[in-house]
């Protein structure tokens, strides 16, 4: 009677899932030709033999039951059949598929500090492998790398390529100088044979700059310097006074980046626009307009009866609140010329757009539009009835010429 201490210990055993093993499809029957010649005819002769594994045919095989086989084994035995085993089986999991060869307990969590701290004293501390041969300056180590010969039909056909330009050219090229060569690369569209500073200057016929011949060393282009612009000095509360008062001399008034104007003041200018007959031009660029300013500004504009050009580039106006004010260009029909780019929201959407589109189409008198149109559909209506408009009223003035 056999012995249950080892299955017991055995059992005490945590093993990882055995992977399953493919069964062989049975295979065909060996065949043996024996052919036999005569002096008449050849005759074939066919001899069937089973395919065996280990002394017995496959078909033997087929009943066997894997898991009792597998059950019988000790876990040494276990191990070596899973590292001889691929179970070649896309699902299941890599640690199952490969075998586990560390023994060691584990240390505990990952500290992603430690380790590199480990690497880096492991690298430092371990010495570099001696070189066979030291390195000496100058001195060629291994085999020097030499180009083969060419081959000389390719230097004879080389040597016999020649342009005849006829002696006047020639002549022109060999005594022309340094300048005059750059100045002919130049006009024959050379443009890899020379730099910017040289190319314009050929071009604008300036003489060549000093040290920037063909061994020249390139320089940047030295940055022109434009002085700053000096700060808006309209004074903000005269020029709502000059509003209210409808002064026939402000026709254009200009409030660009102007920072502390408030809200109260936006809505006393605002509120007075509707009034004046003599303003043509507001220019509220980079000036804090919000949303609360900008919708009496669109109330303001429904109302002006001279106003042309209206410009509120860089503001905080979100894109409901620009539709707005294209929707008040529609009852004001002075306004030729609409600017509202460079808000916070730097994308207005689709819907957007297509709302804005549909405005403008709407718009008699509107000649030109400032604003980032992010879809091809909306830019190319948008611009094919301002063209019309400028078309339609062209040829307005030219009949009234008649």
């Amino acid at each position: 009677m056999e012995s249950t201490e080892p299955v017991a210990e055995f059992q005490k055993i945590k093993l990882r899932p055995v992977p399953k093993i493919k069964r062989r499809a049975p295979q065909p029957p060996a065949t043996l030709k024996l052919l036999k010649n005569t002096s008449s005819t050849t005759k074939t002769t066919t001899l069937t033999t089973p395919a065996k594994l280990y002394g017995k045919d496959l078909s033997e095989y087929d009943d066997v039951d894997v898991e009792s086989l597998l059950a019988q084994l000790s876990p040494e035995e276990i191990t070596i059949l899973a590292k001889e085993v691929d179970p070649d089986d896309n699902f299941l999991p890599p640690d199952q598929r490969c075998s586990y060869e560390c023994t060691k307990d584990a240390t505990g969590p990952l500290n992603r500090k430690q380790l590199i701290e480990h690497i880096n004293k492991q690298a430092i501390e371990t010495p570099d492998q001696p070189e066979f041969e030291p390195y000496v300056q100058g001195k060629v180590r291994g085999k020097k790398w030499v180009p083969p010969p060419r081959d000389a039909r390719d230097i004879e056909a080389e040597e016999q390529i020649a342009i005849d330009m006829g002696e006047e050219y020639e002549h022109a090229l060999n005594d022309a100088t340094q300048e005059e060569i750059i100045d002919l690369a130049a006009i024959l569209g050379f443009h890899s044979m020379m730099n910017q500073d040289q190319y314009h200057a050929s071009l604008l016929n300036k003489g060549q700059p000093v040290g920037l011949g063909w061994d020249g060393i390139t320089k940047s282009t030295q940055q022109k310097l434009f002085p700053m612009d000096p700060p808006n000095s309209t004074d903000v509360d005269e020029s709502i006074k000059r509003v209210k008062d409808d002064d026939n001399k402000l026709v254009d008034l200009n409030l660009n980046n102007i920072k502390n104007i408030s809200d109260e003041k936006f809505e006393q200018l605002f509120a007075a626009l509707p009034q004046n007959e003599h303003l043509e031009v507001l220019s509220l660029t980079n000036v804090g307009l919000t949303d609360k300013t900008a919708l009496l500004l669109a109330e303001a504009i429904e109302k002006s009866k001279t106003l042309r050009v209206l410009n509120v580039e860089t503001n905080f106006i979100s894109p409901p609140v620009i539709v707005r004010l294209v929707q008040a260009l529609l009852k004001c029909h002075t306004i030729e010329e609409f600017r509202a780019s460079n808000q916070r929201s730097a994308v207005l959407g689709n819907k957007i757009e297509m709302e804005i589109t549909n405005l403008v189409e709407k718009n008699p008198s509107l000649l030109r539009l400032g604003l980032h149109l992010e879809f091809n559909d909306a830019r190319h209506r948008v611009a094919a009835h301002l063209q019309r408009n400028i078309d339609r009223i062209r040829v307005n003035r030219l009949n009234q010429r008649k």
